[in-house]
């Protein structure tokens, strides 16, 4: 009988080997800014792995998904990704999850096309993330896609909806899968003054669903930051990711129906 430990390595040993990309292996693509890389505190929860979920590492190899799932500044610690990841391998057994971190922390939605650079970071996030998913479709499928970003731009919620929609259809070209499913995230409410800019900015981004084919939101309702009005804490983050992966369960099962 197989340890969950070698259980581990042969599952990443089976994404890493091969011609054909696994269609057992189901990868989603993670972007947006800090609170998808994760600020949250790691802890003991953030040590526990599944041996179906892995991650994409800085390296471009496959490990057992832990936290800090992303890498994009040392303050990087527990996200959405690791707590949507086991939702969506506990929604089907037969599979393995892969996710792939390309989230930078600070970014504008403006820099997140093609040749534009993120100065704080001296990274191409866009140029990046593409590299970082040619590679990683050696191995499995890309079944969806969750982005949460709107931090630096919640003041220009006139002009988002329309920028997002363009990403949207950017990322679907570029990952050659027109219809894959699209989940982005609400901004949370932390400070009283920025209340009317946030409503208006998660009215777009929700309002979205009736334009875009295959899109949702999450909602960031009730969500708590670690101290800083600005970041969620790890419980927040894992519970934002569970919410992710219930809205991209649905649009997995609306697409399935709709063939």
């Amino acid at each position: 009988m197989f340890s969950s430990a070698m259980f581990v390595l042969c599952s990443v040993s089976s994404v890493s080997a091969g011609d054909e990309p696994d269609k057992n292996f189901h990868l989603y693509l993670l972007v947006g800014q800090s609170n998808m890389a994760g600020r949250g505190v790691v802890d003991e929860e953030s040590k526990k792995t599944d041996p179906r979920v892995l991650m994409f590492t800085k390296e471009m190899k496959w490990e057992p998904a832990k936290d800090p799932i992303h890498f994009d500044k040392s303050a990087a610690g527990v996200g959405p990704g690791l707590s949507f990841g086991k939702k969506m391998a506990e929604a089907d057994s037969k599979v393995k999850i892969g996710l792939v971190p390309c989230a930078v922390g600070g970014t504008s939605i403006k820099v997140w096309v093609p040749g534009a650079e993120d100065r704080a970071t001296k990274t191409h996030p866009y140029d990046d993330m593409l590299k970082r998913v040619k590679e990683a479709q050696k191995s499995g499928v890309f079944r969806g896609i969750i982005w949460h970003q709107g931090e630096a731009d919640r003041g220009s919620s006139d002009t988002y909806g329309k920028l997002l929609t363009e990403l949207v259809e950017r990322l679907r070209k570029d990952l050659g899968q027109p219809d894959i499913p699209f989940v982005a995230g609400e901004l949370p409410q932390f400070r009283p003054e920025q209340t009317d800019q946030n409503t208006k900015f998660n009215g777009i981004v929700n309002g979205l669903a009736e334009k875009i084919k295959n899109y949702d939101c999450a909602s960031a309702k009730d969500l708590t930051d670690k101290g800083d009005k600005l970041h969620l804490d790890a419980k927040s983050a894992r519970e934002f990711g569970r919410r992710y992966a219930e809205k991209m369960i649905a649009l997995q099962k609306k697409l399935g129906d709709s063939k």
